[in-house]
């Protein structure tokens, strides 16, 4: 009953003393609701002091990995001094095609309002398309809890002018047990991809909002922007979860990756497919950014 707290602890005393001159009531700076702990929290300030600064970068083989140094996979490590080896032009990338005529949509419930459950979906059915990146840590050893802001820098190139970069922070649960020794209501969180975070950016905005910018086909641009804040802790056993995507309908209106002043302009044939790639070798460490509280 997290609201019937919220409710009673902190509104109630705030509005009493604000509106009738009860006393103060004494709140901490911060009081955040935990996710993935599914407990209220007090911090004397926003982001917490307790933290520490990580990063999880995008590496080979759809993984994700908390050093810069594991990105490179054994066909792209340096070669031994005594073998000739032909220097490589093309950067370590994955790529895919964006139609915006047949956009990822942002939810999977059938609905003429706006879907009910879309902040917490389960994102399998975005992770399953070809036009959705997905890279995932090792499984969590202990707790961690990311806490405050979490920034995405990525390095993005486009076959065309204009692009939306998607990025969604997801809590991967355990699969089934090997036995199938799980309860009705476990069954239903087998593998579950719970979305935490998500934010999108409008590339030609990318150096600001004031004036709208196109981007140049196949120039890897290093791309930085900020997700909403979060307090969430992410269990031992999970795994933690990042999908990339270019649409995300009819949340965000569809790009007609073709730069034009004015995207409401767009006639039908402005919609364009494009190929999107992000980078992640040594000179493109594209990544996550974020805190973890210290235990």
């Amino acid at each position: 009953a997290t609201a019937k707290w919220y409710r009673e602890q902190v509104e109630f005393p705030f509005f009493e003393h604000h509106l009738k001159d009860a006393l103060a009531p004494s709140l901490a700076e911060a009081t955040v609701f935990e996710t993935g702990a599914n407990r209220w929290r007090k911090f004397s300030a926003w982001p917490p002091r307790e933290v520490e600064d990580r990063s999880l970068f995008l590496a080979p083989d759809e993984q994700l990995v908390w050093s810069q140094s594991q990105t490179q996979s054994q066909a792209e490590a340096p070669s031994p001094p005594q073998i000739t080896v032909t220097a490589r032009d093309v950067p370590a990338s994955d790529s895919f095609i964006s139609d915006p005529r047949k956009p990822v949509p942002y939810t999977t419930e059938i609905t003429s309002r706006w879907a009910r459950d879309y902040m917490a979906e389960d994102q399998r059915f975005a992770a399953r398309r070809p036009d959705v990146l997905v890279y995932r840590s090792d499984i969590l050893e202990s707790d961690v809890t990311i806490a405050g802001p979490l920034m995405a820098n990525l390095w993005f190139s486009t076959t065309g002018s204009d692009a939306d970069l998607v990025v969604k922070v997801i809590d991967e649960f355990p699969g089934r047990l090997e036995d199938g020794g799980r309860t009705p209501s476990e069954d239903f969180q087998s593998g579950r991809q719970q979305l935490v975070r998500a934010q999108v950016m409008r590339l030609r905005f990318r150096n600001g909002f004031e004036q709208p910018i196109p981007l140049t086909p196949d120039k890897p641009e290093n791309v930085e922007f900020e997700l909403h804040d979060v307090l969430h802790n992410f269990k031992r056993g999970h795994r933690i979860m990042v999908q990339i995507q270019s649409t995300w309908f009819p949340f965000i209106d569809r790009n007609p990756q073709k730069f034009m002043p004015n995207i409401f302009d767009a006639s039908a044939e402005d919609f364009v497919e494009s190929r999107h790639s992000i980078f992640r070798d040594a000179a493109h460490p594209s990544h996550i950014r974020f805190q973890v509280l210290k235990q």
